[in-house]
Parts: structure tokens; sequence; C-alpha cells
């Protein structure tokens, strides 16, 4: 990783591979899902390790995103990658409206009722069609809550910096 990028935002992941000469199939965190290819280079993680790759070439196919990575020529090359999480550097993102956060920025978060009680952290999100879902776990506990990521509704307040979410939702749900 280079020495000006100490601050990665995950924007898909490599799901598989697609065709004989090198390429994979994305599954992409972005809106459209076709924005993943307008950054590069890509950060790939695997386990504990992340290495620094070019994109060479990508592109939509039917309602998946493609792409093939700088020195990656051969399927058997391609397959290397398949599970490796896709991350950019933070600087390369835009900056987003007051109010709108980065899946990767609610990640790790304490959420909270409205009456302060402590509901979990925030683990994974979840991308339903209708709203995003914050999966949120519970402290010393394998339970996990699915909160609707409605922002006014539900979700009440985001401080990134007290790093809290607070949400109108029953303790009990």
């Amino acid at each position: 990783m280079s020495d000006d990028c100490d601050d990665l935002v995950t924007l898909g992941r490599v799901v598989g591979l697609f065709g004989v000469r090198g390429w994979v199939k994305v599954k992409s965190y972005t809106e459209p899902k076709a924005n993943i290819l307008k950054y590069s280079p890509w950060h790939l993680r695997r386990e504990e390790s992340i290495e620094t790759v070019e994109l060479a070439a990508g592109q939509r196919h039917g309602g998946a995103v493609i792409a093939q990575l700088a020195g990656c020529d051969q399927r058997e090359d391609a397959a290397a990658w398949v599970g490796a999480e896709i991350a950019v550097c933070r600087a390369q993102m835009p900056d987003l409206p007051a109010g709108q956060h980065y899946w990767s920025d609610l990640i790790g978060l304490e959420v909270e009722t409205l009456e302060g009680e402590c509901l979990g952290r925030v683990h994974h999100m979840l991308e339903t069609g209708a709203n995003d879902v914050l999966v949120v776990r519970a402290p010393q506990s394998k339970t996990e809550r699915l909160i609707p990521y409605v922002v006014g509704a539900v979700v009440i307040e985001v401080d990134l910096n007290r790093r809290l979410i607070r949400v109108d939702w029953p303790a009990d749900f």
C-alpha cells in the first residue's frame, strides 16, 4: 500500500471469474454499480494482506460489473483475487452532502436508543433494495439486530466524532 494512503474505503468485492483472459466479476457497493470502475488503483484485501493493483479495464456486463486488473491476463491469475475486498483511498472519494455517510464510516459505531440503551455496534450493512440495513451485534453476544437505515425516521443521529448512532428503535425488538 502506498505511504500516502492510510485510510481506505471499501467499495466492493471480487466475487468470481469472467472468461479466460483474466477478468473478474465484481460486487460493487457504489451507486450506480459501474462507478467502482472510476477508481484506480484498487487496494485488494485478503485476510491480513493488502495489495495495490491498477485497474486495466472494466465495464458493465448485464446487471454485473466485470474488470481486468493490470498484469492479470489469464483465468488462473484472476482466480487469486476471488473473495478479495476492493478498497480505494478515501482521498479519491467525493465529499458527501451533510447527513450522508459512507458505509465504512458506520461500521464499528455504537448504536443506542433514544433512551440511551446500548444495542451494540454496527457489524456490517445490508442492501435490501427498499433501504439499507444496519446489522448490529449486541455486546458479548452473537445476537444480531437488523435496524433499517432510514434517516429521520429510525436513525435520528450519526455522530462520527463520538462514534455513535442514535436510533428510534425499541430495545426489545
